[in-house]
């Protein structure tokens, strides 16, 4: 549910999008409410499940998600539609926290081993079958749908886990610390605002820069705050290790370059070339089966292959597949070979990434290092989409303004523009044409049509090469900064491993 809650709702952004009467920044916010509320929430639901119960956190979060996935399935507006994913967020964020903890101290030698298998094939399969199933049920029933498909998974989950989990904290706990988490959140959700604005307004808007501002103070603070604590959310002796600060930049730079782009390939699929939202999940399979299939053989390998060597290969493929989708049309075709070549990319950056966060560091602190590791994936992806789409949408009004103002009434031009720097080409040529007077109906079609595809191909082909870049820049530093000299042994018994791991405060975080 919580991965596919991050791909599912892709396809169903164009449907969102039209019946919410969203603009592309209120897009931006579907996406990163929930990808911000985890990443902000993350550590710290650790910590309190450590604290108070990581079973009893666990059950809370999922309640959590189900009540926010309710609340997302009956919104009738954007605005309750962002505040709803956020509550998913919270919830998310509970169950990210505890998952893994849980396994790792209800089974022990080979069982774990296979325990945390079967949950690295169902995050592999969700993956995999996001984009399909959500435009199965976005165009079968409605977008609500992959919604409401959470509330019964959710409560047959609170069910089995009141009947089969056991309850474990750590005795040794501290308590959370709240400076560090208002700070990182203050600091993360003042830069996504920024990013996203600077694509309505401008850069240099007070709005803008005043965000940007906050965001690069209150992240000072936390810095600041990490350095004074014994026991802080975020130990920043970690990233002594390169290999350590080698799987923070591979989990960011997979996230804003790939994970990110996403989004906009699936308005240019629904929007401008017109597919519905199942055809779209289907032609999406390219990259996740590909990914899927790749990551199967990247696990078998992970053993036996240096992780550099898998991770920085995955990311020049990744920046491959991304520049050889430039150049988009009218022809979805285009896009194959580098759907498969990115996805063969994700699916070697995937298994050794895992190991990488948690295998630099001594047993009793992989927690904190897993729960950092996965809070620079939701860091990127909110990152990404709002500077990814701010670009997108400024680009797209700037070419439509200049291709449509010669020839649109000045009346006529903003609502034009508006809409088809959200992508919605087809919504602005039948806006176009309803208003032109008599026979001009289909020539005002034909020209909003050709300025505004020609517009969303053009910056979506400019984020395309941005992306690359990311993970070009991304494979390049995981290839010096991972080294093999790096990783620990971890080897300790469950039971040895278990009061080390307590005395730490942070083991729920993975």
């Amino acid at each position: 549910m919580l991965l596919l809650d991050i791909t599912i709702v892709n396809v169903a952004l164009p449907d969102i999008q039209s019946q919410l009467d969203a603009s592309i920044s209120d897009l931006q916010w579907v996406i990163d409410a929930y990808a911000l509320s985890l990443a902000a929430l993350l550590l710290t639901a650790g910590s309190l499940a450590d604290l108070y119960g990581r079973r009893k956190v666990f059950v809370i979060g999922i309640v959590l998600f189900g009540l926010g996935s309710a609340a997302c399935g009956v919104a009738q507006d954007v605005l309750f539609l962002t505040l709803a994913r956020a509550f998913q967020g919270i919830g998310g964020a509970a169950m990210f926290a505890t998952a893994l903890a849980l396994l790792a101290s209800t089974y022990t030698g080979r069982a774990r081993g296979i325990a945390f298998g079967v949950f690295g094939a169902v995050t592999g399969v969700a993956v995999a079958v996001g984009p399909v199933l959500g435009g199965v049920l976005t165009t079968g029933l409605s977008w609500r749908w992959i919604f409401w498909v959470n509330v019964p998974l959710c409560v047959g989950a609170v069910v089995l886990t009141l009947a089969k989990v056991r309850e474990s904290r750590n005795p040794y706990a501290g308590r959370p610390d709240w400076i560090g988490f208002v700070t990182f959140s203050t600091a993360l959700a003042a830069l996504v605002l920024g990013l996203i604005e600077a694509g309505e307004r401008s850069w240099s808007d007070g709005l803008v820069v005043g965000c940007l501002v906050v965001a690069a103070v209150m992240m000072a603070a936390f810095v600041v705050s990490q350095l004074l604590q014994s026991q802080p959310m975020f130990d920043l002796a970690l990233l002594r290790k390169p290999t350590f600060t080698g799987g923070l930049v591979a989990a960011f730079g997979v996230s804003a370059s790939i994970f990110s782009v996403l989004a906009y390939l699936v308005i240019y699929l629904q929007n401008v070339l017109g597919y519905s939202a199942v055809g779209t999940g289907v032609r999406l399979l390219f990259l996740s089966g590909a990914s899927f299939v790749a990551a199967a053989i990247a696990g078998r390998l992970t053993e036996k292959v240096p992780t550099k060597w898998l991770i920085a290969p995955g990311f020049l493929l990744t920046a491959g597949g991304l520049a050889l989708m430039i150049g988009v049309g009218d022809d979805w075709t285009h896009l194959i070979p580098g759907l498969l070549v990115a996805g063969v990319g994700i699916g070697m950056i995937n298994p050794p990434l895992a190991s990488t966060a948690v295998g630099v560091v001594a047993v009793e602190r992989s927690g904190m290092a897993s729960g950092v590791n996965s809070t620079f994936r939701q860091v990127g992806i909110a990152t990404g989409i709002a500077a990814l789409g701010s670009i997108f949408s400024r680009e797209i009004a700037a070419d439509a303004t200049a291709g449509l103002q010669a020839q649109v009434p000045p009346a006529a031009l903003d609502p034009l523009t508006a809409a088809l720097s959200g992508g919605q080409v087809q919504v602005a040529a039948d806006a176009a044409a309803s208003a032109a007077p008599g026979g001009r109906a289909e020539a005002a079609r034909e020209l909003v049509t050709q300025v505004g595809t020609t517009a969303v191909v053009d910056a979506l082909d400019h984020i395309l090469l941005i992306a690359a870049v990311i993970a070009l820049v991304a494979g390049l530093l995981c290839l010096v900064l991972i080294r093999q000299k790096d990783f620990v042994a971890q080897g300790p018994t469950p039971a040895a491993a278990e009061e080390p791991e307590a005395r730490d405060g942070v083991g729920a975080s993975a």
